[in-house]
């Protein structure tokens, strides 16, 4: 049964009714309200997880708010650490470094694998939340390069980049971008990437002569991995352009393939490394791009390593306040454009929460 407390009751000239305090609605979570006994149309209540005022009209719950009171949409630019390139000896292609996986959300400019914009995430203040910038796989001296290290931002996680080939097929698993194909006497395949966060690793062209094996290139955010010809290795994969801090950058290419022995060297996409012939040492991926590493072939060489990953988040100014606290994590500090601010995350792991 209802009961209705009042001090007193006046009479108010008009047809309106006049409250002189704040009228309390009775307060609940959301477990609560979806509770409730048997609810008619025109109940009302304050709802305590997302504070807003909730009414019932007859068949289910709604909001009068467009949303949450208690969050705010915050936009991201996620990049893992890219794959390292691989290293061959003179006899055989080598297949360049697949980069990080690449997730963006801001404004509408394209995801990895040439995808649609993501969605922002949804941050409740004061909520912890972890962000990880992933290292890029080190060099190599021989075979296989070294996969890179995945990124982190609370919800969302760019996978690391795949490493190149060094005898054969490139290495499969769970990449952003995957490895170029090493080449011997026979063909060999690059490894896939994740769909929306980037491309697959190109093919190496076996042969049997020497001269004429060559590795194929890295993918990247943009682009597959060029796949090899005989006598000519893959390019590395094109990379993306995001402009979320202010000014348009590119990150996250492939690695180069390497190969043949006394033939030509691949360049690698935006960010990535280019290939080394006869003993040299591979470009390594830019660090902070994600860029995959490139291959290196002949004895004596070494390949390229993978360009370190980047964290960066960006929402509007009058919506949230960064906290100063960001233990593990390096950063040059809250940014503005415009009416939004930013930040950027070059190294490190660590938690970090807003207020309102």
């Amino acid at each position: 049964m209802s009961t209705l407390e009042t001090n007193s009751i006046g009479k108010y000239s008009g047809n309106n009714v006049s409250i002189d305090d704040p009228l309390k609605l009775k307060n609940v979570t959301t477990t609560q309200r979806d509770a409730l006994s048997s609810p008619q149309a025109g109940d009302t209540v304050y709802n305590s997880t997302t504070g807003t005022i909730d009414y019932y009209n007859g068949t289910q719950w709604n909001s009068n708010q467009a949303g949450n009171t208690f969050v705010f949409n915050c936009s991201y630019l996620v990049i893992a650490g890219g794959g390292s390139g691989a290293r061959a000896g003179n006899s055989s292609g080598s297949g360049g470094g697949g980069a990080g996986g690449y997730r963006n959300s801001y404004s509408t400019e394209t995801s990895g694998d040439n995808s649609s914009t993501e969605t922002p995430l949804e941050v409740t203040y004061g909520q912890s939340l972890t962000v990880t910038v992933g290292a890029g796989g080190a060099a190599k001296s021989s075979g296989d390069g070294n996969q890179g290290f995945d990124s982190v931002f609370g919800t969302i996680t760019s996978y690391k980049g795949g490493p190149g080939g060094g005898s054969g097929n490139a290495p499969t698993g769970t990449w952003g971008s995957g490895g170029g194909a090493a080449a011997y006497t026979q063909n060999a395949n690059g490894a896939p990437g994740t769909a929306g966060q980037g491309g697959d690793g190109g093919n190496g062209a076996g042969h049997s002569s020497t001269d004429n094996r060559a590795g194929g290139g890295g993918g990247g955010a943009g682009g597959n991995g060029g796949g090899a010809a005989h006598g000519n290795s893959g390019n590395g994969g094109g990379g993306l352009n995001s402009s979320i801090t202010g000014s348009s950058v590119g990150r996250a290419g492939g690695g180069g393939g390497s190969g043949p022995a006394n033939g030509n060297t691949r360049s690698g996409g935006t960010g990535g490394g280019s290939s080394a012939n006869n003993g040299g040492t591979g470009g390594s991926g830019t660090v902070n791009t994600g860029g995959g590493g490139g291959a290196s072939l002949g004895d004596g060489g070494t390949s390229g390593a993978g360009g370190s990953g980047i964290v960066i988040l960006r929402w509007a100014t009058a919506d949230a306040t960064l906290g100063a606290t960001r233990t593990g994590l390096t950063d040059d500090g809250v940014q503005t454009a415009g009416s939004d601010s930013y930040i950027v995350f070059t190294a490190g792991t660590g938690t970090i929460t807003f207020s309102a």
